[in-house]
């Protein structure tokens, strides 16, 4: 089957144009690979919004609730360095395109789940597939964005969607669960994947590859177990504390494999995650980058959400409204960011300044209190998040794969979806210790807490976290500082798209 942009290519490019096939067909695979990114991107927290309800028809019970989102986040974690080399080995198409059907077929068994064990067996198949969908989607734009202006403003419109994805699912979720059914927030995955497949099929071209070197089976076994010994033991701390035996056996594994896996990464022929790929400064300051933002984003959706649904009694459609002037930042910023300002001022100076921002818009939700005004005390903060986050971010997205070799591309992308999903567990679980610490320490001198109390006590408890989140966010500006070199960065070797 000769797909489109096989077509355009076929036809001669216009005199002194050095680029390759047609200029609006890579617009028309950048919005293939972002309705599929904001599909991933999207479950991370439109499922969050629904469980409640998921919960009240399915009959589990509280301690087996957490699985809905762990099942997922574990798949998806230790899975994606695997699924990122994976893509660079039998071609990013064939690997989008079996993640997509994947995860589509997942979410209709969800959809329609009829017991608990079935509704967390789709969510481990979800994270399976997404870890195989996810970093094909950005290695495939990254090696077809590289002329240096269509690849920053292709960069911006990708990072906006990953930024904003989060913030959209719980409007999309609450919608869907108030509107129809929390079945729903799984089965409206098949329309994004629909979508997306029609445009891959039509789209991307085949990979041929010139020889296929054999998989990292040791490399690949080490850092699966690393990644899901350390997203387990973040789990298992948010729920049974930091010094619960397991916990501390699970994270302290964690680290040891880690260990092992870079020993054996530096001996083996065909490494599973080249380290040239995350020695490059440019490349592991942005890691860094994401990895922070991971931390502090996801926690602000979960205690934000929990304030404004708890103690300003929001509802799950108006709590997902609120978070629009943020989107609205993200957007902005994400698409103008690295096109005008990168060139100008350098990435470094760039991510820091975004760091910067959002810290000051987190630090203000610390002014927060039981009976607050949305439009005096939480729509600034969300304004400044959004231009902050998706500024960082967005350069962040160039970066982490500025000067790969195309056949790093997938690993490389892997990296930043790595990066921001252990952020992710680390925040949840590090902020909801210190979260609970606050008000437990609060109620503890005002016995017995009459309702007052224990509505300051939780409102004393977000702002503590939102201090923490704010405190991340100035060391990831400070060690970024650090690390990142101030020149723009180099786009990654190009890969034709289109079969010759």
């Amino acid at each position: 089957m000769t797909t489109a942009l096989e077509k355009e290519q076929a036809a001669p490019a216009p005199a002194g144009d050095g680029r390759r096939g047609s200029h609006a067909m890579r617009w028309w695979v950048l919005a293939v690979l972002g309705v599929a990114q904001l599909m991933v991107v999207l479950d991370a927290t439109v499922v969050n919004i629904a469980l409640p309800e998921a919960q009240l028809d399915l009959g589990f019970s509280n301690a087996d609730r957490q699985w809905v989102i762990t099942g997922y986040a574990l798949a998806f974690g230790s899975l994606l360095l695997l699924g990122g080399r994976l893509s660079d080995l039998f071609g990013r198409r064939t690997t989008f395109i079996v993640g997509l059907i994947g995860f589509a077929v997942a979410s209709a068994v969800g959809g329609a789940a009829a017991n608990f064990e079935i509704l967390v067996a789709s969510r481990v198949a979800q994270g399976v597939f997404g870890a195989l969908l996810a970093p094909a989607a950005l290695s495939l734009l990254t090696v077809t964005f590289t002329e240096p202006g269509e690849r920053a403003k292709a960069f911006g419109i990708f990072g906006a969607i990953a930024g904003a994805g989060g913030a959209l699912g719980l409007l999309l979720g609450g919608a869907l669960t108030e509107w129809a059914s929390w079945r729903w927030v799984m089965y409206v995955n098949l329309v994004f994947a629909a979508v997306a497949l029609v445009g891959a099929i039509l789209l991307l071209a085949k990979h041929t590859a010139t020889e296929r070197p054999k998989l990292d089976l040791p490399g690949t076994l080490a850092v699966t177990a690393a990644l899901f010994a350390i997203v387990y033991g973040f789990s298992k701390a948010e729920t049974d504390g930091w010094t619960d035996s397991a916990t501390l056996g699970f994270l302290i594994g964690g680290v040891i494999l880690l260990a092992v896996f870079v020993f054996l990464e530096q001996r083996v022929k065909n490494p599973l995650l080249p380290l040239r790929v995350v020695l490059n400064r440019t490349r592991a300051a942005s890691y860094i980058t994401v990895f922070a933002i991971g931390i502090g984003m996801f926690a602000m959706f979960l205690f934000l959400t929990y304030y404004m649904q708890q103690s300003l009694e929001y509802s799950p459609i108006i709590t997902g409204v609120a978070f629009l002037p943020m989107v609205a930042g993200m957007v902005a910023s994400s698409t103008t960011v690295p096109s005008l300002l990168v060139p100008r001022v350098g990435p470094r100076v760039t991510v820091v300044a975004g760091f910067l921002i959002a810290a000051v818009g987190m630090a203000l939700l610390t002014n927060i209190g039981v009976d607050t005004a949305y439009a005096t005390h939480i729509l600034p903060s969300l304004i400044l998040m959004g231009i902050g986050l998706g500024t960082a971010m967005s350069t962040a997205f160039i970066g982490a794969t500025s000067g790969v070799h195309h056949t790093d591309a997938g690993v490389a992308s892997a990296m930043v979806n790595t990066s921001q999903q252990v952020g992710g567990s680390i925040g949840t679980a590090l902020l909801s210790t210190l979260a609970a610490s606050a008000f437990d320490d609060y109620v503890a001198d005002r016995v017995p807490p009459s309702p007052q109390t224990l509505a300051e006590a939780a409102v004393q408890s977000y702002t503590t976290t939102f201090w923490w989140a704010a405190a991340i966010f100035v060391v990831g500006a400070v060690i970024t500082g650090l690390i990142m070199p101030n020149t723009v960065p180099q786009p990654s070797e190009g890969e034709p798209v289109l079969a010759h």
